[in-house]
């Protein structure tokens, strides 16, 4: 089996508490990428241009993923985003967005891309989604991210999409928005019925919670002293929960065992992302780091519950 994620490939420049990057890897295809490589197979789709280097390139390979769909697009400069975030860090001003060779990105996927059993969307134009997602028959699980933006201004190839795909994945606000209601559960629900049998809402530095027809499930983020930078931490814990999913059998995929566990590494993961800046966390982290967070999650979230003598 195989994953395969369409998606920006970027240089981003940030301004943190903690210090800035005037320009470090970055993008939701590459953020995904990192993490779902602990997992299986990913090839990555998506334009750059010619001041993308090998440096970059050999990251994006990083444990065996392919790069055969990463268009260098002649002339070209790659997509540029910029951001200084507030001392909560759950906040963010964007000071510069440069769309450069994404502006006119057409995804052209490969024979391997095409036959990949698992697909990821990350967050791009929802016209181009559901092209990719048309395209690819044999994925048998499909994710989507999206934002804020499409919800205002493409809502009727958005909620398109949305029905075709396994799995949204949005922050808890964008729930909301796309919705209609008032907060997290009741707006997952509703797009349940619009066709994803899961719905994962982002919290930021709150954590994660999953919502399916049948369950409920949520993690805190992995505590850490110092923040660094969450420049792509959503589609990082994106990556590990895909790519956990992708690792086990379809009978499986759905169960919520392997759901919750898909939670768990996906949030670790993301924790490595937010210490580092750009992809020098998860780039440079090892599987049984990950393994070791995993386990302190399980530690930190359970509890043995105690019948108390309560009144009435």
């Amino acid at each position: 089996m195989s994953v395969t994620v369409v998606g920006s490939i970027a240089f981003d420049a940030v301004q943190t508490p903690a210090g800035s990057r005037e320009r470090m890897l970055g993008g939701a295809a590459t953020h995904f990428a990192l993490a779902a490589s602990f997992f299986d197979r990913v090839h990555v789709v998506g334009p750059v241009g010619d001041d993308f280097g090998d440096a970059e390139m050999d990251v994006l390979r990083i444990r065996g993923t392919n790069v055969d769909d990463v268009e260098r697009v002649a002339g070209g400069s790659t997509f540029f985003w910029s951001g200084r975030y507030h001392e909560d860090l759950n906040t963010r001003d964007t000071l510069d967005t440069q769309l450069n060779v994404f502006e006119s990105f057409e995804p052209k996927l490969s024979t391997a891309s095409l036959a990949s059993e698992v697909l990821f969307l990350a967050n791009i134009q929802p016209g181009l989604q559901l092209k990719v997602r048309e395209q690819c028959e044999a994925a048998r699980f499909v994710a989507l991210d999206s934002m804020n933006l499409w919800i205002d201004i493409a809502r009727a190839e958005l909620d398109e999409v949305i029905a075709r795909v396994d799995c949204l994945v949005l922050n808890d606000e964008e729930l909301r928005q796309l919705t209609g209601k008032p907060n997290l559960f009741s707006a997952a629900h509703a797009v349940l019925e619009a066709g994803p049998s899961i719905v994962v809402a982002k919290q930021g530095g709150y954590g994660s919670a999953m919502v399916t027809r049948d369950d409920f499930f949520a993690l805190p983020a992995y505590p850490l002293h110092e923040v660094v930078d969450p420049t792509g931490a959503g589609d990082t814990f994106a990556g590990g929960f895909v790519g956990f999913l992708a690792s086990r059998p379809p009978s499986e995929r759905l169960s919520a065992p392997v759901l919750r566990n898909a939670m768990a590494y996906g949030t670790a993961l993301a924790s490595f992302n937010v210490e580092q800046f750009g992809t020098e966390g998860v780039a440079s982290v090892t599987g049984e780091q990950v393994r070791e967070r995993v386990r302190d999650l399980d530690r930190f979230a359970r509890f043995d519950p105690i019948d108390a003598p309560l009144a009435g």
